[in-house]
């Protein structure tokens, strides 16, 4: 399956971390991020951030844990009770049922699986359609991806330790190929075409 890149200009991580088996990425001094510039914190909660988009490339590539990470920040600032602040909350879930199921626990990886997809449920009734724009996918259809593949986990062959694995039978990202479009932005346009 083919994975697309949208941030390229950006390096991965040396190893995809799972707990208790490498260097923790960014308190160990052998980790892959020590002392290493991270990505900016985020201002606002945006789905068209390069926070976000770096998140995608993390997850879409099997590197769950730094792909929770990359959207912890989005989470922190996005509006409490917000339906982004939802949403960054569900693909966190998502990812950390994406280390479990790298790890072999099937039953914390359904238990993250299921929490995310109850939060990505909630979003179904959103009206506009930003969501499913920037996932490339409605939030009921990840929904139930969640649950399937914690339900019947992937067998996952060997690989070396450190190397990432995609766990999941779908990729994220923007349906229009090119990056996100903010619902702020997408009035601008729509405002402007009305009034040509």
């Amino acid at each position: 399956m083919l994975r697309r890149r949208w941030l390229p200009e950006k390096s991965f991580p040396s190893y995809a971390y799972l707990p208790g088996r490498q260097p923790h990425p960014v308190r160990d001094p052998a980790g892959h991020s020590y002392n290493s510039e991270a990505m900016p914190l985020a201002a606002e909660a945006s789905l068209d951030s390069d926070i976000f988009l770096w998140g995608l490339d993390l997850f879409n590539h099997g590197y769950y844990w730094e792909a929770h990470e990359a959207w912890e920040g989005l989470w922190q600032v996005a509006d409490r009770g917000a339906p982004l602040r939802t949403l960054f909350k569900g693909l966190i879930l998502l990812s950390a049922a994406g280390v479990k199921i790298r790890e072999g626990k099937q039953a914390a990886a359904m238990r993250h699986a299921g929490r995310a997809a109850a939060l990505l449920h909630r979003l179904t009734n959103t009206a506009d359609h930003t969501f499913e724009r920037a996932l490339g996918m409605s939030p009921a259809a990840l929904a139930e991806h969640a649950e399937a593949a914690a339900r019947i986990p992937a067998a996952l062959p060997e690989t070396a330790l450190g190397q990432p694995q995609p766990v999941f039978d779908f990729i994220l990202g923007p349906s229009s190929g090119g990056r996100p479009i903010s619902s702020q932005k997408r009035q601008t346009v729509i405002h402007r075409r009305r009034q040509e």
